[in-house]
């Protein structure tokens, strides 16, 4: 579910990600203006110089990367060869093709902004998982601090808690190794292999401590 018709943070992982180079990390972001008088679906993207210069970053760092060529095509269609209007459009996009064309996922995506909902913060999330008939809910562990476990449990939801530890390390340019940058950085190192880096190293862990 994207949840774009809420109010847009800055300094925030919508408009900006991170890329390895030998310096470390460094962000890759889309100029988008600082005001928080708007919402996520209605941050509008002005000048499109940003996308030849990630272009040329990401060239510069993973030009060498080894599958690097097998997405080339596909990342100058997003950085050479489309214009984008405002940053929801281009965020749901890059989600969806990364899902379904290079991660084999399935999931339907939906946009909270099709549905009519009622109060504020957590009784507005209940309000949409209700409409969707959810049955489990995952939040990110910064939702410890606001989320009633309780609530959710009383509408016949499973809250549960994002953990981002114990992901393997894959082969990676400019070490020591980090794990918090954007996916491009798993996929044009791994290849066809990066969905065993997600989710595959969890269910051969769960396989090797069934009963035999």
């Amino acid at each position: 579910m994207f949840y774009d018709d809420v109010q847009f943070t800055a300094h925030d992982w919508r408009n900006r990600n991170r890329i390895k180079t030998p310096r470390g990390p460094a962000w890759l972001t889309i100029p988008v203006g600082t005001s928080l008088r708007r919402l996520i679906c209605e941050v509008g993207i002005g000048s499109s110089k940003w996308q030849a210069t990630h272009w040329k970053t990401l060239r510069q760092f993973y030009g060498r990367a080894p599958f690097f060529e097998a997405y080339e095509g596909w990342l100058r269609t997003v950085y050479l060869e489309r214009a984008w209007g405002d940053l929801s459009t281009l965020n749901q996009w890059l989600i969806k093709a990364i899902a379904r064309e290079h991660l084999a996922i399935r999931t339907e995506f939906l946009e909270s902004s099709r549905f009519t909902l009622a109060g504020k913060k957590q009784d507005r999330v209940l309000d949409l998982l209700g409409q969707v008939q959810a049955d489990v809910y995952v939040s990110g562990p910064a939702g410890k601090a606001y989320l009633q476990t309780e609530r959710f449990h009383a509408q016949g939801i499973e809250l549960v808690w994002k953990d981002y530890g114990g992901y393997p390390e894959y082969p990676q340019f400019y070490p020591p190794f980090e794990h918090h940058v954007t996916v491009l950085d798993l996929l044009l190192h791994a290849g066809p292999d990066a969905p065993y880096f997600i989710w595959g190293w969890r269910q051969d862990r769960q396989a090797s401590r069934a009963p035999a």
